[in-house]
């Protein structure tokens, strides 16, 4: 007979409520009956000892947290910004949240007790301050030019060029093949640190709504508002549903993005139609709709122009996804055997930055190969591979 697992109930019951999982979905991990998982959560039986690690790693909680005596403190979950209509958040934004979360703290921690300097752009503004301001301080620091981008890949320069003052990047959109991210539920979230600011974003989108949420994120860490984001856009549509601190994000994401001097000294012949404007869209970076409403806000153009700008923009931006489709449909039919390189996913997915940094504690011998191995998705022996990855 199979060892017993002596588990604490509640904590299991903890567990799986707290990866926003059902009794029913939890029970298939373990090929039992839905009634049997609750038996162990009320205490009235116990799993086997493998029946209880294959919980813990569907719950992506450590096996020993199942045997204390007590629920533990969890980390505190992030302020939700999202609009009041949204969706609760599932098992997937959940565990990417905590993962992060979790690469946050042990590395705020260890550059806390190194006294390493903090950074001076978290927290240097507030909601109180001027949207603009706060935008052309942002590409101060970073030093990036929206109108001279050094590639025809903008949101690779942000990328980099905020890892290079300092914060990390996580970009993704799955936490493995069946449990994928909704761009719906989440697009990005923010956490604000002196030491170790953290912004995720949802790359279940093309470059330019994802580029729109990363500087909409960098501008949560310039006023220290951790939080959760979604429906980010250029203007939103129901102002009344959107938190203030998002309304004031979007807003300084545009100023950065689309600067007034930079819209201003496009000739009117930018906006004649609008092949011309996707063209000036996409040198920055943006989608013809983000342009669109700059302009409009600006008084660049009028309500009918937008209005029949927007329009055809809209039945190109179609014929755009249509032929983006079947672009990576051919990509697919290209691709080696097994998929996309894991190993470029995973470091997209933990981000250059902090993979570079994990990896040097490593060498170096400061932290554990177990540790490792868990702040990077990726086993010891495997590292080799994911480190190629850095150098391409």
């Amino acid at each position: 007979m199979a060892d017993k697992a002596y588990i604490t109930p509640n904590v299991l019951k903890w567990a799986r409520e707290s990866a926003r999982m059902s009794v029913e979905i939890a029970a298939t991990k373990v090929s039992v009956s839905p009634d049997k998982l609750k038996e162990w959560e009320d205490g009235l039986s116990q799993p086997t000892i493998r029946q209880a690690q294959t919980l813990a790693k569907a719950y992506k909680r450590s096996f020993a947290l199942f045997f204390l005596p007590e629920i533990p403190r969890d980390f505190q979950p992030l302020q939700d910004f999202r609009k009041r209509d949204s969706k609760e958040l599932t098992t997937s934004s959940v565990f990417i949240i905590r993962e992060v979360q979790q690469k946050q703290s042990w590395l705020s921690e260890v550059y806390s007790e190194n006294e390493e300097r903090k950074l001076p752009f978290v927290g240097q503004f507030n909601i109180s301050s001027n949207p603009e301001s706060v935008a052309q301080n942002i590409l101060k620091v970073l030093r990036i030019n929206p109108k001279d981008y050094r590639t025809e890949n903008p949101i690779k320069e942000w990328i980099d060029a905020a890892e290079e003052n300092g914060i990390f990047v996580s970009r993704t959109s799955f936490i493995h093949s069946r449990l994928r991210l909704d761009s719906e539920e989440l697009q990005g979230f923010a956490m604000a640190d002196y030491y170790a600011p953290f912004v995720f974003i949802n790359s279940d989108d093309w470059n330019a709504p994802q580029l729109f949420t990363l500087v909409h994120e960098l501008a949560h860490i310039w006023i220290a508002e951790s939080g959760i984001s979604n429906d980010i856009e250029p203007e939103a549509k129901d102002k009344n549903k959107s938190h203030p601190v998002e309304l004031f994000c979007n807003e300084v994401a545009a100023n950065a993005l689309m600067p007034k001097e930079t819209m201003f000294s496009y000739g009117t012949a930018t906006f004649d139609n609008a092949s011309s404007v996707f063209k000036a869209a996409k040198s920055l970076g943006v989608s013809s709709f983000a342009l669109l409403v700059r302009a409009l806000n600006l008084r660049i153009i009028t309500p009918s122009m937008y209005q029949k700008l927007k329009r055809q923009a809209d039945i190109d931006f179609t014929e755009y996804l249509r032929r983006e489709a079947e672009k990576k449909a051919r990509q697919k039919e290209n691709e080696k055997p097994g998929g996309p390189n894991y190993f470029l996913l995973q470091l997209n997915r933990n981000g250059r930055l902090f993979t570079q940094t994990v990896l040097d504690a490593f060498r170096g011998g400061f932290i554990e190969p177990t540790l490792a191995s868990n702040l990077l998705n990726v086993q010891v022996n495997k590292f080799q591979k994911l480190e190629a990855q850095l150098y391409r």
